[in-house]
């Protein structure tokens, strides 16, 4: 799958919950948003016979959350997926380096190549910055508006994650293995 196809798969439902939100209300937003959300898994494996772990388990607490947003009427579910999503991230991180596992290695290994030590930096890192994201997201919800943290949702998070993402780029190319050293051609004499 190529990534504008990716891309398009993993922001379209948010994307979809921020416009429909915006023209109409919560209630309808997060129906549209769940329903995005699992046309999107569906099309994902039908394109690539896999479902990346991230948007897997993110879509299984959109529709969980937004189920229960739906079903019960309240909207406190789908405000407090964020947080416990990133909450769960967090404790999955510090978790996996109490048992000295670096379960981000494993998801991230194929894109990025970095020394244990590395992984281990930037584990701590992230596990960190998903407690920070669970925190601003209880503050935006808990003191602004609906549309304000549907809005914060969309367009705040999403390029504090990208930020964040950038800024350990130089933790990546610091702690990259060392390069195999390239062998000499074969020396060739002529008699």
């Amino acid at each position: 799958m190529n990534q504008l196809t990716k891309m398009a798969l993993e922001m379209g439902p948010l994307i979809l919950f921020f416009g429909v939100n915006a023209t109409t209300n919560l209630m309808t937003a997060t129906a549209v948003f769940v329903a995005a959300t699992v046309v999107a898994l569906i099309t994902s494996y039908v394109i690539a016979r896999t479902i990346p772990v991230m948007p897997l388990i993110g879509g299984v607490f959109v529709i969980v959350f937004g189920g229960l947003t739906l079903y019960l009427d309240d909207d406190l579910f789908i405000k407090i997926k964020p947080t416990i999503v990133n909450l769960l991230f967090a404790a999955i991180l510090f978790g996996g380096l109490m048992a000295r596992k670096l379960f981000l290695k494993l998801v991230l290994e194929s894109a990025f190549k970095a020394t244990d030590e590395g992984w281990r930096i930037l584990t701590w890192r992230w596990a960190f910055f998903f407690v920070f994201l669970a925190v601003v997201n209880e503050f935006v919800w808990r003191n602004f508006s609906t549309d304000t943290w549907v809005a914060f949702k969309v367009w705040g998070i999403m390029p504090l994650t990208v930020i964040f993402s950038m800024s350990q780029l130089p933790l990546l190319n610091k702690y990259a293995p060392p390069a195999e050293p390239a062998k000499a051609p074969p020396i060739v004499v002529e008699s």
